[in-house]
């Protein structure tokens, strides 16, 4: 048994700035536990266009509010209580609120390695 607090993690390089946000990878492969765990921050006002190639993502919303929308035009409104699900590695734009961050726990499955950063430039969708 272990326990690891967001405290922990910032003095580590297990906190990422990610682009459009931070995130703190609070269980990662060295965990050896087969999925990751991250507190996850997007800040208001931004667009990230992602596709996880490698990995598997459920995001579960504990604060904040927020938007996702599929390559199909379809927008989903995320906000406290909310959880959306990337079952097929699916290609899509994360948006945070429009006053205020959204506020996710993620798990990745595979795990991350902790490390990963996006990079947003570009017509291509960020990956790891």
């Amino acid at each position: 048994m272990f326990v690891r607090s967001l405290q922990d993690v910032e003095v580590s390089d297990h906190f990422v700035e990610w682009g459009s946000g931070t995130s703190h990878r609070l269980l990662t492969e060295r965990d050896r536990m087969g999925f990751s765990v991250c507190h996850t921050v997007v800040r208001a006002e931004t667009v990230s266009l992602l596709q996880y190639r490698n990995h598997l993502e459920a995001c579960y919303c504990i604060g904040g509010s927020g938007e996702v929308e599929d390559m199909h035009g379809n927008v989903f409104p995320i906000r406290k209580g909310v959880i959306y699900v990337l079952d097929k590695h699916d290609r899509h734009f994360l948006r945070g609120g429009r006053n205020e961050d959204l506020v996710l726990v993620s798990i990745f499955n595979p795990p991350l390695k902790g490390t990963e950063r996006h990079v947003l430039c570009g017509e291509s969708a960020s990956s790891y």
